[in-house]
C-alpha cells in the first residue's frame, strides 16, 4: 500500500469513528505520522462520544487486568507464604498469642500497677485469636471476660454489634456496651463506611497477676531473642 494509499485509508477509518490504536491496527505507521495525518479531520459529535466510550472501556479493561493480576500474585505469594510456616506446635500459638498482648494489650505502669488484662483491636483475626487464647492458655473462663465496641458517632452501631458477635464469637446473652467515639465525621478517615465496625475491646475480670504473667512472658522471648540474634 502507498503513503497516499494508507493515509486516504486512515481517514475513512477515522471518520467512521476508530480510535488511533484501531486505526494503527489496519495501517502500520508511526503513531506521530497518522497524528499528522488526522489532525485536520473532523468527527461528528456521535463519533467523538463513540471514540470517548472506546478510551473509556479500554481504560476499565486496563484496571480490570491490573486488579486480576494483583489478586492473582496476592494469592501465590500468600500461599508460598503458608508453605513457609509449615506445621506449628503449642508452643509457638502461646508465644504468638503473648507477643499480641505485648503489641496491643494494656500494660502495667508504674502508676498503675494493679492493671488488669485489656486488649483492643479492630483486627478479627487478631480479636478471635486472642479470645481463643486467653481460655486455652490462660486458663481464662468464658464468664470473665467483657466486651465492649468503641465505634465513631454516626456509623451502624448494632451492625457492629452483631459483626463481633459472630466474629468471635460472643453468646447473644452476654452484653456488649458500646462507647461512641466523637469526632469529624466529614474527615477523610478510612476507618468508616459499611465495612467500618469499629473496634472490639475484651477486659478479664480479676486479672492482675495474668497481666503480670504475660508481663513476664514477653519480656523473657525479648530477653532469649536478643540472646539468639547476638544482640545485648
Amino acid at each position: 500500500m502507498s503513503k497516499q494509499s494508507a493515509k486516504e485509508k486512515a481517514v475513512v477509518l477515522r471518520k467512521a469513528g476508530k480510535t488511533y490504536s484501531e486505526i494503527l491496527k489496519e495501517i502500520p505507521v508511526a503513531k506521530s505520522t497518522l497524528s499528522l495525518w488526522l489532525r485536520d479531520v473532523g468527527l461528528a459529535k456521535a463519533q467523538k462520544q463513540n471514540i470517548t466510550q472506546k478510551r473509556l472501556d479500554a481504560a476499565l479493561r486496563g484496571a480490570l487486568k491490573r486488579k486480576t493480576d494483583r489478586i492473582a500474585l496476592t494469592e501465590k505469594i500468600k500461599k508460598e507464604a503458608a508453605i513457609e510456616i509449615g506445621k506449628l506446635d503449642k508452643k509457638v500459638f502461646w508465644l504468638v498469642g503473648a507477643a499480641l498482648y505485648w503489641a496491643e494489650g494494656n500494660k502495667q505502669k508504674e502508676h498503675n500497677i494493679a492493671s488488669g488484662v485489656k486488649f483492643c483491636n479492630s483486627d478479627p483475626l487478631m480479636a478471635k485469636y486472642y479470645h481463643n487464647w486467653l481460655i486455652e492458655y490462660c486458663g481464662v473462663t468464658k464468664e470473665n471476660i467483657q466486651f465492649e465496641v468503641y465505634i465513631h458517632e454516626g456509623c451502624d452501631i448494632v451492625g457492629a454489634v452483631d459483626y463481633w458477635r459472630k466474629i468471635i464469637p460472643i453468646s447473644l446473652d452476654v452484653p456488649i456496651p458500646v462507647r461512641i467515639k466523637k469526632g469529624n465525621t466529614a474527615s477523610y478517615r478510612k476507618n468508616k463506611g459499611k465495612d467500618y465496625y469499629g473496634v472490639v475491646r475484651m477486659t478479664v475480670r480479676r486479672s492482675t497477676n495474668l497481666n503480670r504473667k504475660i508481663m513476664g512472658w514477653t519480656e523473657e522471648l525479648c530477653k532469649q531473642f536478643m540472646l539468639y540474634s547476638g544482640v545485648v
